[in-house]
């Protein structure tokens, strides 16, 4: 199994794999969006079976597909995360029926 330290490591390791697949120049965003969609039911499935081994492989599936997303687009998954983070690391809320909800700033 690898093990990176670092996000950037992933980050071109799975560029380059997908590059020798031909899933960066070979495919759509929107075929690229299907998979992710396709993945996204996968972890549904396996959260609801309770399986740790196939929800772990779901969610890393899903961060390839968005590796290659970020690839075609020409960003970066980490500097995406981070503006992700920026925004809501100052977020206020609680967990309401099971969903967060923001609190409002008066």
């Amino acid at each position: 199994m690898y093990e990176f330290e670092r996000i950037d490591d992933w980050q071109d390791a799975i560029w380059a794999w997908a590059a020798e697949r031909n899933l960066v120049d070979g495919s759509t965003i929107e075929g690229q969006l299907g998979k992710l969609a396709e993945e996204m039911q996968e972890l549904r499935d396996a959260i609801a079976k309770h399986d740790s081994r196939e929800t772990q492989d779901a969610i890393g599936d899903m961060v390839v597909v968005l590796t290659v997303i970020c690839e075609k687009l020409d960003l970066s998954l980490k500097r995406s995360m981070s503006a992700a983070f920026d925004e809501i690391k100052d977020r206020k809320g609680r967990m309401v029926d099971g969903q967060f909800v923001k609190e409002v700033a008066e």
